[in-house]
């Protein structure tokens, strides 16, 4: 009983810090970090629940934070050696390695994919988990990020992301890609919804 308390106490401070980073990173730059606190765990379930773990390939999770939906996606029997995770924030990437020291950390541009994942080829990727602010950007800008995942995945695999607004963050082109939305998930604060997208064949 001990040990069941111990851990839960260590896993409210965890919490409490990461909320704590999450304000204090989101005062300081909120055009980056896009939230005032991490996802909740049903938004994250939800998340992770697209992809497929059985399409080979690695899994690339952009903006993951302090590392909550990482969580989840090494929950659905995911190893960490298959997922690289590209983190704007350098204190979020510092936070990272630490706490995920068998998984690919990069820091850098997530709307410049191609050129900070210069190394990584074409169509090798059996999903990409985005928690970008989008809406933060023209979206010219957020096409242009969608079109360079795109380039890493197979024709349907999906690209992951979640937003708090009533219209997809990336408007569906139906020759180029499908767009598929969640419900709202109501337990998270604010609702959201999760949008995937899969380029056609």
């Amino acid at each position: 009983m001990l040990d069941m308390s111990a851990r839960k106490v260590k896993g409210f401070k965890e919490k409490l810090a990461d909320e704590v980073r999450f304000i204090r990173n989101w005062a300081e730059n909120p055009l980056t970090t896009g939230a005032v606190s991490p996802s909740g765990p049903d938004l994250t379930r939800r998340m992770a629940s697209y992809l497929e773990p059985e399409r080979p390939g690695k899994i690339l999770e952009i903006g993951p934070g302090t590392g909550v939906v990482t969580r989840a996606i090494l929950e659905r029997d995911i190893a960490p050696a298959r997922v690289v995770a590209l983190e704007y924030n350098d204190s979020f990437c510092q936070l990272l390695r630490r706490r995920y020291p068998d998984m690919q950390i990069v820091c850098g541009d997530a709307y410049k994919l191609r050129d900070t994942l210069a190394d990584m080829p074409d169509a090798s990727l059996s999903g990409i988990v985005s928690s970008m602010p989008l809406f933060s950007r023209p979206k010219e800008e957020r096409r242009a990020l969608l079109m360079q995942a795109f380039e890493l995945l197979p024709a349907g695999a999906p690209f992951i992301q979640f937003s708090y607004a009533l219209v997809p963050p990336i408007p569906p082109e139906p020759g180029l890609f499908t767009v598929q939305r969640s419900g709202w998930i109501l337990k998270n604060l604010p609702p959201a919804r999760v949008w995937v997208y899969r380029r056609r064949g």
